[in-house]
């Protein structure tokens, strides 16, 4: 493989997209599609599930790293799956339902979220991308069903939103030797969101399963993110970029910020490292 090939890494909302969208700027994907015509491999690298992501994938990838690194896939070839043992799911579920925390988790081909999270959501401020994302969600009924209809489907993530850290202690305690329970950054709004990931994987662990399968040093690899839920993909790849709407501590980590999603950020950072002519 040619030293000038890279594998590149995208997260989705607030990077490839605006917050909550499946549709990235023309720009973004006139650059994408000039690289990939220039021989470099494009993967998404996301939070998002298969079924989230589908639309976006439609688009053109090579494959993903999902489930923030759960599922990570080329085409139809699967290369690592941990979905989270039944016994944690139980346990998780009912904790944080007993600590009046809403929820919202994730399977392969569905997502199922509490019935009145919409409520919770609709009294909360702005200034998160992943809070927009979901209002979002919820509001053009993008797949999520009520937590109701879930049918005990192997699930690989819980997203979490309450208005007190406190109200995780209980799961923390029962759950963190095995789980990271990841906060993102919390604006003015009174709503804490984050997600409780397997420490069996990572964005991170992600990129390099996908560089090993297709031979790329990771000195060759190139992730671009924008917030704390990109940290390990920031740490792990040859070059880490993030959109100048991002998360202030990712930015200080990052190799490069280049402008925000909406201001063709993703066209000037290719331009910048030589992705495309």
């Amino acid at each position: 493989m040619s030293i000038n090939k890279k594998l590149l890494f995208l997260d989705i909302d607030g990077t490839l997209t605006p917050a909550g969208s499946n549709i990235p700027p023309e720009s973004a994907m006139k650059a994408i599609r000039a690289a990939q015509a220039a021989g470099h491999m494009v993967f998404l690298c996301t939070g998002r599930n298969p079924d989230m992501l589908a639309p976006v994938l439609a688009l053109g990838f090579d494959g993903a790293v999902a489930c923030g690194g759960g599922r990570v896939f080329a085409g139809d070839r699967v290369l690592y799956d941990c979905p989270m043992p039944d016994a944690d799911r139980v346990t998780a579920l009912k904790l944080l339902k007993d600590n009046g925390v809403f929820r919202t988790i994730e399977a392969v081909d569905a997502t199922f979220g509490d019935e009145d999270l919409g409520d919770f959501l609709a009294q909360a401020g702005e200034g998160n991308s992943e809070l927009v994302r979901w209002r979002k969600a919820l509001a053009e009924q993008l797949n999520i069903r009520p937590m109701g209809q879930y049918d005990d489907r192997p699930i690989y993530k819980v997203v979490f939103m309450c208005t007190q850290m406190s109200q995780l202690d209980d799961a923390k305690q029962a759950l963190s030797d095995r789980y990271n329970f990841v906060v993102q950054d919390v604006a003015a709004h009174n709503c804490l969101n984050g997600e409780i990931v397997n420490k069996a994987f990572d964005k991170g662990k992600g990129v390099r399963i996908v560089a090993e399968t297709f031979g790329f040093d990771i000195a060759d690899t190139i992730g671009f993110g924008d917030s704390m839920n990109d940290l390990e993909m920031i740490e792990t790849v040859g070059t880490s970029v993030c959109m100048d709407n991002g998360s202030p501590a990712l930015k200080e980590i990052s190799d490069i910020v280049c402008p925000a999603v909406e201001a063709d950020g993703l066209a000037w950072a290719f331009e910048k490292l030589g992705l495309i002519g």
